[in-house]
């Protein structure tokens, strides 16, 4: 199927949100993913799957999160993004996608990678009677547990300082280690597919095995020997399991 990519600039308030459009050239009404980066990532780690998927009959947006990154083509400061500021993003997004004209608007699934991921998870169980199905690369589900043991509380933070190569704010820190995930992700009753590596040592696995015993209908593919960002063999099997995933879901 021949598809279309072109620049979208989504509006956020005061906020101005970058990504990629992919979508069949055939007119007519499309199921929808919107694809979120993990931390300090941009649009373009998701350049091979929103490819895929757009060939097989879907419209899939990829954004660069508000200050994500040191190469986010979004307006704002690393130092002002945390993880909720992420998820609104996400959910300007949504619902902009959400109203185009060639997106089916009952079949609009999320998907995340790492950091994403969590964004992903959180803004589904926000807009759980809204998000068709949720699918994420090793989401990042313990973000508060990891600040939580860096930081007993936001004040011992910094003001501001570099993590990872990207300039944080103590902002990050107090979101972070407000975030009840495994409390709140639940909320989501749709369907859930989570691809991890068995071999992750930034996210451990057991996240994600903790995450399906909370939501009603997931599903968790162990990808053996893969870290925390698949291999080239592991991301041509991810890929295509995410469009299993989605055919099922919405076709």
């Amino acid at each position: 199927m021949d598809i279309t990519i072109e620049e979208l600039l989504i509006p956020n308030g005061d906020r101005t949100v970058y990504g990629k459009l992919y979508a069949p050239t055939e007119p007519g009404k499309y199921p929808a993913m919107i694809m979120c980066h993990g931390y300090n990532g941009t649009n373009a780690d998701f350049i091979r799957e929103c490819s895929y998927i757009s060939r097989h009959g879907y419209v899939a947006y990829a954004l660069d999160f508000c200050g994500g990154s040191v190469n986010s083509k979004s307006s704002g400061s690393s130092t002002d993004m945390t993880i909720t500021s992420e998820k609104e993003d996400l959910l300007a997004v949504f619902d902009y996608i959400k109203a185009m004209d060639n997106v089916d608007n009952s079949n609009i699934v999320l998907f995340g990678g790492s950091q994403g991921g969590l964004v992903s998870a959180l803004a589904a169980a926000e807009r759980a009677d809204e998000v068709k199905a949720l699918a994420m690369y090793f989401p990042a589900f313990c973000v508060p547990d990891d600040w939580g043991k860096k930081y007993k509380s936001a004040e011992d933070a910094p003001e501001t300082f570099d993590f990872w190569g990207l300039k944080l704010g103590r902002g990050f820190v107090t979101d972070a280690l407000a975030l009840d995930v495994f409390g709140t992700i639940g909320r989501f009753k749709g369907d859930v597919l989570i691809l991890h590596g068995d071999k992750d040592e930034i996210v451990p696995y057991s996240y994600s095995e903790r995450a399906v015993e909370i939501y009603e209908n997931a599903e968790l593919i162990k990808m053996p020997g893969e870290g925390h960002g698949f291999s080239m063999q592991g991301g041509q099997t991810a890929k295509e399991k995410v469009l299993e995933f989605l055919d099922k879901e919405t076709k």
